[in-house]
């Protein structure tokens, strides 16, 4: 059974397959000129929402250790929701809709890093300086923001209108 519908438009496993048949026309299937990097972006949004974010060193002299304070614990939470609205963007064959789906959620994170990095500096220069530092998620989000802003614009410039 043949269908004359355009390849956009069959559903299930007909259509994946004929977008994948007339991907090879012009290089991109199902996938497009971003997905990789927004694979990375999202699964790098997704594991710092995991990680430590916060190192208190305050606490080292009462507790015997660091206090951290981990990203499910605070904007974690928003970080891991928009990774995964990163990564699923790189499945999306649409053009405006993947861009939107890379400039959002790197957007979004890239505020809540800076917030996190202001409020890091306030609570340093309010106590001793080198109290509050930065962990490993913090940078791990901060870093999957620029990539994902980096590739929208990419997208954005290399993506040829239809």
């Amino acid at each position: 059974m043949t269908s004359t519908a355009p390849a956009v438009e069959q559903k299930g496993l007909a259509g994946v397959f004929a977008r994948l048949r007339e991907g090879k026309n012009h290089g991109w299937g199902i996938f497009h000129l971003g997905s990789w990097p927004m694979m990375i972006g999202g699964m790098m949004m997704i594991v710092s929402a995991f990680l430590p974010w916060i190192y208190v060193t305050l606490t080292q002299e009462i507790l015997g250790e660091n206090f951290v304070l981990r990203g499910t614990d605070g904007p974690g939470v928003l970080t891991l929701s928009v990774g995964c609205l990163a990564f699923a963007g790189a499945f999306v064959p649409r053009r405006k809709l993947a861009i939107a789906h890379a400039a959002a959620p790197g957007a979004l994170v890239a505020l809540i890093c800076l917030f996190q990095a202001w409020n890091l500096i306030s609570a340093n220069m309010e106590t001793q300086w080198g109290s509050f530092l930065p962990g490993m998620g913090l940078v791990l989000a901060a870093g999957a923001s620029v990539l994902l802003l980096k590739v929208s614009w990419t997208m954005y410039k290399h993506w040829p209108v239809a």
